[in-house]
């Protein structure tokens, strides 16, 4: 008996080792098919727009002749809109996720709130164009300045930013804050002092993620009406302006396959700021986390 219980044993483990290598084999083949589709995208955008790439690309506004048209109105305007979008979202991301968690009582009210963030993080971001058509500019008169798309930008990534934030402040230890408030330190402080360093790994992951969507998202910009060529650099919050995703995808709907090359070129340096800015975050986040 005891003989066929190990046998019965013996199977059942080299199943279940069979049924892990059928499950790794599925996950490694997903990961290398979409390494393989970043892989050739990339190569693709950088073998077409590297070769336009140059210090008139960079320093030229834009032009209805491909050879002569540059990004660079749409690359002072991405950075200005950052300039808003990143602390306003930031700033209440962050602010919402501390009242939320640690000062908002737990009853049906706040569980109502919670779920319904949750959810505005999948809403389509034509919808927050919308929104911010509606109240930035009509309601408050703001027109197409950059604080009007960059409140709608800010809008559009607050729900990642706040459940982001959630999470990570979730995830310090309850001894930390009772340790804490049993030192004689306030709620403030500990707050401040003790639960916001240990989060702020956590809360750069998801602001980063954030932040990339923010500077790559064209359609809240399109509802909002923001234009696609403009021959003047934007001097206040209050100028109109254009950005970056506008001008990639003005020069990509253009039929002439010249203005493709220079729609990759465009790509290539959306990517080049989307890794300067990432990097920034991640070496903070480093940096907190062998502290913590």
């Amino acid at each position: 008996m005891r003989y066929i219980e190990q046998q019965q044993v013996v199977k059942r483990m080299n199943g279940r080792k069979i049924i892990n290598s059928i499950f790794k084999g599925i996950f490694m083949l997903a990961t290398l098919l979409a390494l393989l589709a970043l892989v050739i995208l990339l190569y693709r955008i950088i073998t077409q727009g590297a070769g336009h790439l140059s210090l008139d690309f960079l320093t030229n506004f834009a032009s209805r002749f491909p050879e002569q048209a540059g990004i660079k109105a749409a690359l002072v305007g991405s950075l200005w809109l950052m300039a808003v979008v990143a602390p306003t979202a930031l700033i209440l991301g962050v602010g919402s996720a501390i009242y939320l968690e640690e000062y908002a009582k737990r009853n049906r009210v706040t569980d109502f709130i919670r779920v319904n963030i949750s959810n505005l993080a999948g809403v389509p971001s034509v919808v927050f164009g919308l929104l911010g058509l509606t109240i930035f500019v009509r309601a408050l008169a703001l027109g197409t300045s950059v604080l009007a798309a960059g409140f709608t930008m800010s809008l559009l990534i607050l729900p990642v930013i706040i459940v982001a934030s959630q999470e990570a402040i979730r995830s310090v230890p309850g001894e930390l804050r009772d340790a804490s408030l049993g030192m004689g330190a306030t709620k403030w402080q500990t707050i401040v002092k003790i639960i916001l360093p240990a989060a702020i790994p956590g809360i750069l992951t998801g602001s980063i993620l954030a932040l990339s969507r923010a500077i790559g998202e064209t359609a809240p910009l399109i509802v909002v009406g923001i234009p696609v060529i403009i021959q003047f650099l934007p001097s206040g919050v209050m100028d109109t302006f254009t950005a970056l995703p506008m001008q990639i995808y003005d020069w990509s709907s253009r039929p002439q396959q010249e203005f493709q090359v220079v729609a990759a070129a465009g790509i290539i340096v959306l990517m080049a700021f989307l890794l300067f800015m990432n990097s920034i975050a991640v070496i903070i986040r480093n940096k907190f986390n062998k502290r913590y």
